[in-house]
């Protein structure tokens, strides 16, 4: 075994978990998240209502308010159900730098090449550029801790706990597909979206099963939403943001990606599915196979 494999091995303790079965805690945990994407629904509904709020800021007020029940879910659960401290999800920082920084460019490099392409093509136009400095501001937050929230959901509490109870390959396989299925209401779907949902599952879940660490996808996964919205202007997983760039997009939704931004697109496809096969090839030769599970 590795040497980052082990460390992180190491940063878990022996404390057996208050429920033995890995999957079945995952079932629980899903359906209490699940719970509480409902419960914010309800209270992002009555905030509005007092408030009077524009549908922008009411976006904006949910997303927030699931992404904390999120995050406070996957800490209570990890600390009184598994009984391990949260940074065994995957947090250790040392030793995986080079993780969260090769996150950041494939976020970025992945969104930059799709553009240009688009651009080369005459599919994408940009016709103006501005900055909005608190809107940008109140994006970056929002991006950082739903990145935050939804690793901690579906990479680090979810994947991690199936990986207990089955081959890391098929944990792997169902935690992207709950990803895609936790987004398939989001406006604008498409069934080209559904499938690049679940590719951006495996590709942000591929360096977990090898690593137990969450850093390559949190990083990813904020520099794709921030970079693709806020500073691109696509929109995210179909919604909306101020964003620097103002494009102008020209072709068929497939091909675009538009309503629910560049990651619905055939282009993000075939840069998820070229990114897997690199990741894996790397993974492969660096790590030989993927964590074995820790009972």
């Amino acid at each position: 075994m590795k040497k980052g494999n082990e460390a992180t091995r190491m940063a878990i303790t022996n404390t057996s978990p208050l429920i033995k079965q890995g999957w079945l805690r995952a079932v629980i945990f899903l359906l209490a998240f699940f719970a509480c994407v409902l419960l914010a629904a309800f209270i992002t509904g009555y905030v509005t209502l007092l408030t009077k709020s524009p549908a922008s800021a009411t976006v904006t007020i949910s997303l927030f308010i699931t992404a904390i029940f999120a995050i406070l879910l996957t800490i209570v659960f990890t600390k009184t159900i598994n009984r391990q401290p949260v940074k065994s999800i995957g947090f250790q920082w040392t030793g995986y730098q080079h993780h969260a920084l090769t996150g950041l460019c494939f976020g970025v490099a992945l969104l930059g090449a799709g553009s240009l392409l688009l651009f080369a093509t005459g599919h994408l136009e940009w016709n103006n550029i501005s900055f909005p400095a608190s809107d940008i501001f109140i994006a970056l937050g929002l991006m950082i801790i739903i990145a935050l929230a939804e690793e901690m959901v579906f990479r680090g509490y979810i994947l991690n706990n199936l990986m207990q109870s089955m081959h890391p390959w098929a944990a792997l396989g169902y935690s992207a597909l709950l990803f895609a299925v936790a987004h398939i209401s989001n406006p604008g779907i498409t069934s080209v979206a559904v499938v690049n949902l679940l590719l951006a599952g495996l590709l942000m879940g591929i360096n977990y099963i090898y690593t137990r660490n969450l850093w390559f996808a949190l990083i990813f996964h904020f520099s794709w939403n921030f970079f693709q919205g806020p500073v691109l202007g696509y929109e995210v997983s179909g919604l909306p943001l101020q964003s620097i760039l103002k494009p102008e997009l020209k072709g068929p939704w497939w091909l675009t990606g538009s309503p629910f931004g560049f990651e619905g697109s055939f282009i993000a496809t075939c840069l998820l599915m070229g990114s897997l096969f690199v990741l894996y090839s790397v993974y492969t030769a660096q790590y030989g196979k993927p964590v074995a599970a820790i009972q």
